[in-house]
């Protein structure tokens, strides 16, 4: 019966809504020169898709469906708008039909080819503040909610929807164009670019909510558009350093899951899972940024997790080192979440009572909304032997945390506070190795007046979910 079949083909439009969401805005984008018109119609797409796939059967290549559907949709709207005088759907129209001669041409022309790289630099317009750049082509890129989003920026989700509305009106007022900026100008949008790559790699690598703990597809986008966007300016540092960063963490994934699909933190991993071409990979591209000397953020950050991957065991790691690099990632990007990462480094150099003082020193409105602030305090007054204190804590942390694989660990952690050896055992490898990996720390220091002015001292820091980064 159709009744019975339809969860199944509704996930798997789902799946497909995931996969291509952000190729599919792209290339209606290109078509129209309009996102809204562009998002407007993939949405209708995909709303078709979600009535016709359950009886009909999905579509060979799901992406040409979705695709030639949205664009179909589109024409057809444009065409009513437009015979009601409405110059705007006439101009889309136009350029709709004009558009395969023209596009070839631009595209010969262009430096970026690639759809979804290309709108990602065409929504990283300076005319945006730093923060709304991210957030909206992380709306019309990855295929984010809302909610996965403000949880990226550490902001509750009303502020999160205001600010994407006031980015799309700021780019409808401004007449601001959807066109991939000329070589010259490419960068100066690198820092919002970096940025939505790295974020959409890290709502993979663990996902806010759900059943599972990671996206493999957002993972494997965002390295694959690192890879273009080192071949095409392999002359910045931070790129490589980017792409070395998600490469490393990536190599990871395999052993991040045991066989049951719980949670495996660092500590606990079995090293001879991880992808050692990855591992060679990242670790060239850091010795690379090393050479050049011109350190910043996300180079810092690969070159934490290089340490990690030297280490044969979780017992050899060099936490002095770790320690070191965290120290200068806090003099080229200061945040909050840099801040905490390098704390929990510090537990493992001078020990838990050091740590939880600056811990408890960065409490603020912002990492108060990040679950693992609570997690880390968690577990370091746990090693402190100050039990009541932890279980609110580690319960503070699942009030906060949408992953079931996480929540998963985080009850079990709680648990073992009420057990005779809840304080002592496995000191290294309860949840103290449950940490955040920072990214993007510049972010709040590049916000324009406008968005100062409507969320406060809120913070656009993202964070990585899982290990020291």
């Amino acid at each position: 019966m159709p009744v019975a079949r339809a969860p199944a083909e509704l996930a798997d439009v789902e799946r497909a809504f995931r996969a291509e969401y952000g190729r599919a805005v792209a290339v209606l984008t290109r078509v129209f020169g309009d996102i809204d018109i562009a998002e407007d119609a993939v949405q209708d797409a995909f709303a078709e898709a979600a009535r016709r796939w359950p009886q009909a059967g999905r579509p060979p290549s799901p992406a040409g469906w979705i695709i030639t559907t949205a664009r179909n949709r589109a024409v057809d709207r444009l065409r009513r708008e437009g015979a009601r005088a409405g110059k705007h759907a006439q101009a889309a129209l136009l350029r709709a039909q004009e558009e395969p001669a023209e596009a070839k041409e631009a595209e010969g022309k262009s430096p970026v080819q690639d759809d979804r790289l290309r709108l990602i630099f065409t929504c990283c317009h300076p005319a945006l503040g730093s923060a709304a750049r991210v957030a909206l082509t992380l709306r019309l890129l990855g295929g984010l909610t809302t909610a996965e989003i403000a949880h990226a920026f550490l902001v509750p989700e009303a502020t999160m929807a205001q600010r994407l509305v006031r980015a799309k009106a700021k780019i409808r007022d401004a007449g601001i164009p959807y066109r991939v900026p000329a070589e010259a100008d490419l960068p100066g949008r690198l820092a919002g670019v970096l940025a939505v790559l790295y974020l959409i790699f890290n709502e993979g690598y663990t996902a806010s909510s759900g059943d599972r703990l990671a996206r493999a597809d957002l993972c494997a986008e965002a390295i694959r558009l690192g890879r273009l966007l080192a071949r095409l300016m392999p002359d910045e540092p931070e790129v490589s350093g980017l792409l070395a960063l998600m490469l490393l963490t990536e190599s990871r994934r395999a052993a991040r899951t045991g066989a049951d699909g719980a949670l495996v933190l660092l500590a606990g991993q079995d090293r001879s899972r991880w992808d050692r071409s990855l591992i060679a990979e990242g670790q060239a591209l850091v010795r690379q940024c090393l050479r050049r000397g011109q350190p910043g953020p996300y180079q810092i950050q690969a070159a934490i997790q290089a340490v990690h991957s030297d280490s044969p065991t979780a017992a050899a790691t060099d936490w002095d080192q770790i320690l070191v690099l965290y120290g200068q990632l806090l003099i080229v990007a200061p945040s909050p979440v840099a801040a905490l990462n390098r704390a929990v480094a510090l537990a493992e150099v001078d020990g838990p009572s050091a740590a939880l003082a600056v811990v408890d020193g960065l409490a603020s409105a912002t990492l108060d909304r990040y679950y693992l602030f609570h997690a880390i305090r968690a577990d370091l007054l746990r090693r402190l032997g100050r039990r009541a204190e932890a279980d609110a804590a580690y319960q503070a942390a699942l009030a906060r945390s949408g992953n079931a694989a996480e929540r998963a660990y985080l009850t079990l952690a709680k648990e073992h506070l009420a057990q005779p050896d809840g304080v002592a055992q496995g000191d290294h490898q309860a949840h103290g190795d449950h940490r955040p990996e920072v990214v993007a720390p510049v972010l709040d220091a590049q916000r324009d007046d406008e968005e100062r002015e409507a969320e406060g001292a809120e913070d656009a820091h993202r964070h990585r979910r899982e290990e020291p980064g």
